[in-house]
């Protein structure tokens, strides 16, 4: 029998996917754009995908966007670009018999799982991993366990908002967008892609004065966020993922303006004990780790 795994990471822009290994080893990994057409397209494009690897894996696993109920095996799709995923099961629509488990997790736990297993969530009781991207997404262990509460919703932090102002333009998946923070820099710098993320933070590392406001206002949304999980789950360490995370200046700001806002509110920086900020070890390639890690957890409580 293989010993490999095929895991998939799907995402709105791309379909990434990889061959890995039971200790976490990533042999080969590639990507293609992802058909927003309609099922029948996109379960070709994965299809073509498995079939390039025939005979070379033991398993296959996603990481997708939505609720993922595991008690019957759906992905609750709430939006965005992959509606006809709504209420479906990959598993079935595979059909790939008993030889071949195939499992599904949330996107944002996937991303918890692999800092949990291999990651700098390794070893932490208490935690989360916030990944900043289109939306914010969120993955809370507890006990050294992933939390995934009573819908398979917890760490659903895109929904948080402030009860005197609620409106999908003030939920933290808004307003801790890092799309939308570098759009805005972008059109203020008159960039002719507005999806430029590295011309958005060439102009940030440089101090550019027009762009740092921006900035600024998207790593305290985040620091108050940290803040808000924090009273909640009392967590030893936080750390960040999403594609920006790989920027040191991230991290940086975060950290600062969380530090800020702790000082400007003296009972809590007296009462609430500060957990660690720091970059998750895992970026682009962690969907892949954590939906792996999800299906050997699954495999040894005997679900396959």
């Amino acid at each position: 029998m293989q010993k490999d795994y095929l895991a998939f990471d799907i995402g709105g822009t791309d379909i990434k996917y990889g061959l890995l290994d039971h200790s976490g080893n990533l042999i080969e990994h590639d990507k293609v754009a992802t058909p927003d057409q309609n099922l029948d397209v996109f379960m070709a494009a994965i299809k073509t995908i498995i079939e390039r690897f025939d005979g070379r894996f033991r398993g296959i696993c996603f990481s997708v966007p939505g609720t993922i109920d595991h008690d019957h095996g759906e992905i609750i799709y709430g939006g965005g670009s992959l509606p006809f995923m709504d209420h479906k099961s990959l598993p079935e629509l595979l059909n790939l018999g008993e030889t071949i488990p195939v499992t599904v997790e949330n996107d944002a736990k996937a991303a918890a799982l692999a800092e949990l297993w291999l990651g700098n969530l390794k070893g932490i009781k208490n935690g989360a991993v916030i990944t900043l991207g289109t939306g914010v997404g969120g993955g809370i262990v507890a006990n050294s366990q992933l939390l995934y509460g009573s819908h398979f919703q917890a760490g659903e932090l895109s929904f948080m908002s402030d009860w005197q102002d609620i409106q999908t333009d003030t939920t933290i998946g808004k307003t801790g967008s890092a799309i939308v923070m570098i759009q805005k820099i972008a059109e203020l710098l008159n960039l002719p892609n507005k999806k430029d993320g590295l011309a958005v933070f060439k102009a940030i590392n440089a101090s550019d004065p027009r762009v740092l406001a921006i900035f600024q206002d998207f790593c305290r949304t985040i620091a108050a966020l940290i803040n808000n999980v924090q009273t909640v789950i009392d967590g030893e360490r936080f750390v960040i993922g999403g594609g920006i995370s790989a920027q040191n200046i991230v991290i940086e700001t975060i950290q600062k303006e969380y530090l800020t806002l702790r000082k400007a509110i003296p009972v809590l920086d007296a009462t609430l004990k500060m957990p660690e900020i720091m970059e998750a070890k895992f970026h682009n390639d962690a969907n892949l780790y954590g939906a792996l890690y999800h299906m050997l957890l699954v495999v040894d409580q005997g679900g396959i």
